[in-house]
C-alpha cells in the first residue's frame, strides 16, 4: 500500500482535474482542480448500469461521413512539468554508472586487485585441464576469493546507496540527471522526496547488485526493471518509480500555470 494519506489531489495526468485518492488506487469522479471538494470520499457505484450503444448511423452513398471520435489524449504533465524523454533518462543513467565506477575505482580498486591475483591461478588450471582434455571439476578454490567477491559487490552496492539515495531524497536530482535536465518527483505533490522515499526508489534497481556473482541474477532483475519503464504507459514508471510513487520530469523552464506547488497528490 501507498503512504499517500487518502483524500482529494490534482491528478498527476490531468493537473486540471483533481480525484480522490483512497491509499491504493483513484476512485469515483474527477472534479475540477480549482473546485472544493467534499468533506467526504465521492460515491462510487460498484456495478454501474452498462451504457447503451450509440446508435448506428447510415451513410448514404456520397454524401458526407459523421465526425470522428476525438483524436488521442494530450501527453500527461504532472504538476505542469513534461515527462522526461527515455534517451534522456538512459543519458542519465549512463553519466551517473559512470561516476559509481570511478568511485569503485578509487575506493574498490585494491579489493579488485586482489582478487584478481587470487582467481588467475584457478583459470589458469581450468584452462589447462581443458586443454589437455581432463576434466575441469575438482579446482580447488580458496575461500579468500569468495570473500573478496562479496566485499568487492558490497562496496560497490554500498557506494550507489551514498551517491544516488541522498542527492535524489533532497533535489530529485543526481549528477546525470542534473546534466539532463530532469528530475524525479513525487506523484502526488512536487515536495523533496525524502531518505525514506528516495531509499525505497532505490531499492529494486541497487540491491540486486548484491546478485551479481549468482550467474547474474542481479543483472537480469536490474534489467527487468528498466524494461518494465520503457513498456509502461503513459507515465514509463520504471519498477522502482513504482516502489516509491514517484516520475520523471524534464526541468529547466517553470512549470505551466502560475500557481504554487501544491501540497497534494
Amino acid at each position: 500500500m501507498s503512504d499517500i494519506v487518502p483524500g482529494w489531489y490534482k491528478d498527476p495526468v490531468d493537473p486540471t482535474i483533481q480525484r480522490y485518492w483512497d491509499g491504493e488506487i483513484w476512485i469515483g469522479e474527477a472534479i475540477p482542480a480549482e473546485a472544493v471538494p467534499p468533506a467526504s470520499p465521492p460515491v462510487v457505484d460498484p456495478d454501474p448500469a452498462p451504457t447503451d450503444p450509440l446508435p448506428a448511423v447510415e451513410v448514404s452513398p456520397g454524401s458526407k461521413a459523421p465526425d470522428a471520435p476525438p483524436g488521442p489524449v494530450s501527453a500527461p504533465r504532472p504538476h505542469g512539468f513534461v515527462l522526461a524523454p527515455v534517451s534522456a533518462r538512459f543519458v542519465a543513467r549512463l553519466i551517473d554508472i559512470l561516476v559509481v565506477l570511478g568511485l569503485n575505482i578509487l575506493v574498490n580498486g585494491w579489493f579488485v586487485a586482489q582478487y584478481v591475483r587470487e582467481i588467475m591461478p584457478i583459470v589458469d588450471e581450468i584452462q589447462r585441464r581443458i586443454v589437455e582434455g581432463e576434466s575441469a571439476t575438482g579446482v580447488d578454490v580458496p575461500s579468500r576469493v569468495g570473500w573478496f567477491q562479496v566485499a568487492i559487490l558490497g562496496i560497490a552496492t554500498a557506494l550507489w546507496f551514498a551517491y544516488e539515495v541522498p542527492s535524489i531524497a533532497d533535489t530529485g536530482q543526481t549528477l546525470g540527471k542534473r546534466l539532463m535536465h530532469i528530475k524525479v518527483v513525487r506523484i502526488e505533490s512536487q515536495e523533496p522526496l525524502g531518505i525514506r522515499r528516495s531509499w525505497r526508489r532505490w531499492n529494486p534497481l541497487g540491491l540486486p547488485s548484491l546478485l551479481w556473482g549468482c550467474y547474474g541474477f542481479g543483472l537480469f532483475l536490474q534489467a527487468a526493471d528498466l524494461i518494465v519503464g520503457l513498456l509502461d504507459r503513459p507515465l514509463h514508471q520504471a519498477l522502482h518509480d513504482r516502489s516509491a510513487g514517484t516520475l520523471v520530469v524534464q526541468v529547466g523552464t517553470a512549470p505551466s500555470g502560475s500557481e504554487s506547488p501544491d501540497q497534494t497528490p
